[in-house]
């Protein structure tokens, strides 16, 4: 979500003008009081949330945006509208999977990633909006490729931050009644009081840097920079971040399999301190898209040069392109992101297959 420069600005990012002027309507407070989590000693704790390890300076107006959008129309999708080519996936062959490592990228951030015969799942989100409400805020352009029904039993969840495009509610639920038991949420700090609100009570927070282990898979939560909300007077209460999933090498001696998530994010040295301390990942999910204009996305989200980067940084062999193509968050349309990362690509002179676009539904298999 985007920068913005008050604690009522923050909130509002994924929220179309409509939407924005009704979380206005509900009124004006300061930031949140102490919080349960401070702790003088946690660098990433506040006493009133959490923060970036490397914080930046806040940048322009979000009425500045919102007005800049309202007058040149933006964004601008082609004349005769997306036409994203949307992939079945082989639902056989996911539900048969138990030794290949493979992602299928379903939109936006959503993404099943199958590796050491365990089925996880990021950021779910298969609802038609992004948004608190049912009818405004930003709709899905691209038809879901699947649905969680047709998903085979998912083991984790891996959720990056709060907001409505990344965590949402009505996919929590279904995927926590599916058939042969729920999966086991994992989550930021902060964010499990709102699981238990809902009586989903499989769920574990957990800080930057942090290690669960779930049967032969070693999964991290790590940092990004971020911030969250769900609402007007949250800003910044719970935890944002990325995560490291690795499975146990299948032959003695070789080293495990290892795929990071990086959720949403802007650009900082965070990348090169997960690259230092993992070494490398055979395979990166990284965000794209929803970052224009740049004075006001720059310290949210990364834009395709900055997520050949973070690839780069995080030494990833091959990565996968995440947060692009679904909703209409940003003043990019939704076609540019592909082409602005092929040329990020060229100018960096790594190939093409080395940071792939999938379409929606489409399954990369991958080589232990």
């Amino acid at each position: 979500m985007p920068p913005a420069t008050s604690c009522l600005r923050q909130p509002l990012r994924h929220l179309t003008r409509g939407l924005a002027v009704l979380l206005l309507a509900a009124g004006l407070t300061a930031c949140s009081s102490s919080s349960k989590y401070y702790d003088p000693n946690k660098s990433n704790r506040t006493e009133t949330g959490f923060r970036n390890n490397y914080p930046q300076p806040e940048r322009g107006s979000f009425w500045k945006w919102q007005w800049e959008r309202l007058t040149q129309g933006l964004p601008k999708p082609p004349e005769n509208n997306y036409q994203f080519p949307v992939v079945k996936p082989d639902l056989a062959w996911l539900k048969s999977n138990h030794g290949r490592p493979s992602v299928t990228w379903i939109g936006h951030a959503t993404a099943l990633v199958q590796l050491g015969g365990k089925n996880v799942l990021t950021d779910p989100m298969f609802s038609q909006r992004a948004s608190p409400f049912s009818f405004i805020g930003p709709s899905r352009k691209v038809p879901l490729p699947m649905q969680i029904s047709e998903l085979p039993h998912v083991d984790v969840v891996v959720i990056s931050h709060n907001h409505y495009d990344h965590l949402d509610q009505a996919s929590v639920q279904q995927l926590n009644l599916q058939a042969g038991g729920p999966p086991l949420f994992l989550v930021p700090l902060g964010v499990r009081d709102w699981f238990l609100a809902l009586g989903i009570t499989n769920v574990k927070e957990m800080d930057w840097w942090d290690k669960t282990v779930l049967d032969n898979l070693d999964i991290y939560f790590v940092p990004a920079t971020h911030w969250s909300a769900r609402g007007v007077f949250d800003r910044s209460e719970t935890l944002w971040g990325g995560w490291v999933i690795q499975a146990a090498a299948q032959q003695a001696g070789a080293e495990p399999f290892s795929v990071y998530f990086a959720g949403d994010t802007g650009y900082s040295k965070d990348f090169r301190d997960i690259g230092e301390r993992f070494g490398h990942f055979d395979l990166a999910l990284i965000p794209i898209g929803a970052y224009a204009p740049r004075w006001f996305m720059q310290n949210q989200h990364v834009d395709p040069a900055q997520a050949v980067l973070i690839h780069e940084d995080v030494r990833a062999k091959r990565s996968v392109a995440i947060h692009w193509g679904t909703f209409e968050l940003a003043d990019d349309a939704l076609d540019e992101p592909p082409r602005e990362l092929a040329k990020a690509l060229r100018e960096a002179g790594l190939p093409q297959e080395q940071f792939l676009t999938l379409k929606h539904g489409e399954t990369l298999k991958l080589d232990q």
